[in-house]
């Protein structure tokens, strides 16, 4: 017997069968990576969850998890339970519950991302899974939370600009952006031409009208262009903006309508460049570029419909 086999089927079947509750609840506790968020999920108590999880711990005389100051570590003899149990638990949850076939396909897919990805080039993909019958719910937010949602249990699948990290969560890269410093028309002729490879130049641009023009950005510490300064003039950028909107596409309307210059992603303004109504200001050989991943959580129970949505995503991807 192999020793994987061993936690279940091998030494404890002389003292009797593991409950399957224990089992359940140390797989929401494994895929959740909290007693918290577990607890939420199963509609338990904390300290339940806690105590059904040292019970399962003493009867396999192995330790699951780790105990951290915020969540849970899964050990490696967790990393082999889950993979024993994850199977055959997920199919009873389909036998005895709301992923029986025929009713699978009324619960909503929940997707979380930043809200201009979603709106620009999320929906419009999905569209033709919604016409087929595909229900979806669409949360917008910062990759951080979202990311701690897709741990509990609250979305199927997320869309961050950062690689998360933990054995909890699988990301998939899912595109690159690349980000562009613009302005409008007026302001693009006031600065003029913006050249990286020459110091000289380079100098008199970012102390001259650049410098003086207002910046429109994200939030208050400016994260976007920082970056894009950082990386391609090689320098800090310090000053503060004239105007935040906690939106890109709020951003980009702000920048048409001449409040100043700012850095976007490519995708999400390469309309009003081909249209005229922005000007890219450098083209460097180099830009910033971030990929951005679809992330959704080690081990979740396999649904059609998520299924159907990730592949759709990976599908058109491709051509973003």
């Amino acid at each position: 017997m192999s020793h994987r086999g061993a936690y279940v089927s091998g030494d404890r079947a002389a003292g009797g069968a593991l409950d399957l509750m224990l089992l359940r609840t140390f797989l929401a506790v494994y895929r959740a990576g909290s007693f918290t968020a577990a607890a939420a999920l199963l509609g338990l108590s904390q300290p339940t969850v806690t105590s059904q999880v040292r019970t399962l711990e003493e009867q396999l005389d192995r330790q699951l998890f780790e105990r951290l100051p915020r969540g849970v570590a899964a050990t490696s003899v967790a990393d082999e339970l889950a993979a024993q149990v994850a199977g055959p638990l997920d199919e009873l949850a389909v036998v005895a519950g709301r992923g029986r076939q025929g009713e699978e396909s009324s619960e909503p897919v929940h997707l979380g991302g930043p809200a201009e990805m979603l709106s620009v080039r999320v929906l419009p993909a999905l569209a033709p899974l919604v016409e087929q019958g595909l229900r979806l719910r669409v949360t917008a937010g910062l990759a951080d939370d979202l990311l701690e949602g897709l741990r509990a249990g609250r979305f199927d699948l997320v869309f961050s600009a950062i690689r998360p990290r933990g054995r909890t969560v699988l990301a998939t890269p899912l595109m690159d952006e690349e980000f562009v410093l613009v302005a409008a028309p007026a302001w693009a002729d006031r600065i003029g031409p913006v050249a990286c490879d020459d110091p000289s130049a380079l100098h008199g641009v970012l102390h001259g009208v650049l410098h003086d023009a207002p910046l429109v950005a994200y939030a208050e510490d400016v994260p976007i262009l920082r970056r894009y300064w950082r990386h391609v003039f090689h320098t800090r950028l310090t000053r503060s903006p004239a105007v935040t909107v906690p939106d890109l596409r709020g951003v980009m309307a702000a920048v048409v309508a001449g409040a100043g210059v700012t850095v976007l992603p490519r995708y999400l303004c390469a309309g009003e460049l081909d249209s005229g109504k922005l000007v890219m200001l450098l083209d460097p050989d180099d830009p910033p570029i971030n990929t951005g991943f679809l992330v959704q959580r080690a081990g979740a129970p396999v649904r059609r419909q998520v299924t159907l949505v990730r592949d759709r995503l990976l599908q058109e991807a491709r051509h973003w």
